[in-house]
């Protein structure tokens, strides 16, 4: 098991090097001169071409590369922010605590509401509730975040009143944008959950054991769902993966200094170190939690933890 998680580990360096290399080469031919967002508009050109050579712009773009690489790997440096000129690293700390906290609670709404209507249409199947629910479903995967979320302001906020419509510094702060980022997952997690446990429930074993006079219930929750999970885990960890790319948007829409509309700002600005540091973060926690539910699968699921032995 260790040596698969350590081998799994060593699989992300070249995934994160490619990752670096297109991101560092579609900076580069992004319209902007980083130099001349530096010293200002107002700046003469031997101050611009000046500011290019101490910045090693004018260098071969691999070495500009391998010198971004190095600094990244060696040092942990991302590159020093051209507006505010602060280290990426520091300003992507500072932002992170609140994509977490808003990633973190849409994943947690989105299990808590999706998995059990998944659960109760696939027991009910072609029942009203399930024919509704999975319309519902298809709504809402098709809704668009910031539509959404827009949505839920001027109604929640603007006309209600019951929760405040920007930041994120209480429990009522959350609610709002946690939902509207969270509503795409809650309908994937109900329709994953849906189809993985018929297929569950037309095995024969589960035929035996309900012959055999176990309750409905526990069939459902001992047999069933614990059969159907490997498929809902692997959703949960990539939507919520998705979660932190989707908090582009809906931090935006809410106005939360995460990291998500600290990207958004610094493609407004031009300032490509943040723009890299913030996609690269993106890339390292999906392959993290990737990571995470391949180990999870050995405790789900004996037959996939002898493969690992």
């Amino acid at each position: 098991m260790i040596k698969y998680i350590l081998k799994r580990i060593l699989y992300l360096i070249p995934v994160m090097l490619l990752v670096t290399l297109i991101v560092f080469f579609l900076m580069s031919i992004t319209k902007g001169d980083p130099a001349r967002i530096v010293v200002g508009e107002s700046a003469s050109l031997e101050e611009v071409e000046a500011m290019r050579e101490s910045m090693g712009l004018n260098d071969p773009f691999f070495v500009r590369y391998l010198r971004y690489v190095r600094d990244l790997f060696l040092h942990g440096d991302l590159g020093t922010s051209y507006k505010s000129g602060l280290p990426v690293m520091k300003e992507i700390m500072s932002a992170l605590p609140s994509t977490i906290k808003l990633s973190l609670a849409a994943i947690i709404i989105a299990i808590l509401v999706g998995i059990p209507i998944g659960i109760i249409s696939a027991t009910k199947q072609y029942s009203f509730f399930d024919n509704f629910t999975m319309i519902l479903g298809l709504i809402g995967i098709s809704m668009p975040i910031f539509w959404l979320g827009l949505l839920l302001i001027l109604l929640f906020s603007v006309r209600l009143g019951w929760f405040p419509p920007s930041g994120l510094t209480s429990f009522r702060h959350v609610i709002l944008p946690a939902f509207a980022l969270g509503t795409q997952s809650i309908a994937v997690f109900a329709r994953m959950t849906r189809s993985s446990m018929l297929e569950v429930i037309r095995q024969d074993y589960i035929r035996t054991v309900r012959a055999k006079g176990q309750k409905e219930s526990r069939i459902t929750l001992d047999h069933v769902l614990r059969n159907a999970l490997v498929p809902i885990v692997t959703v949960v960890g990539i939507q919520f993966g998705n979660l932190l790319g989707g908090a582009v948007l809906c931090e935006t829409i809410f106005s939360i200094n995460g990291v998500g509309r600290l990207m958004v700002d610094a493609i407004k600005q031009r300032d490509f170190p943040v723009v890299q540091g913030g996609v690269l973060f993106i890339s390292l926690a999906f392959c993290l939690i990737n990571l995470i539910i391949d180990i999870a699968y050995a405790f789900l699921d004996p037959k996939i933890k002898s493969q690992y032995k």
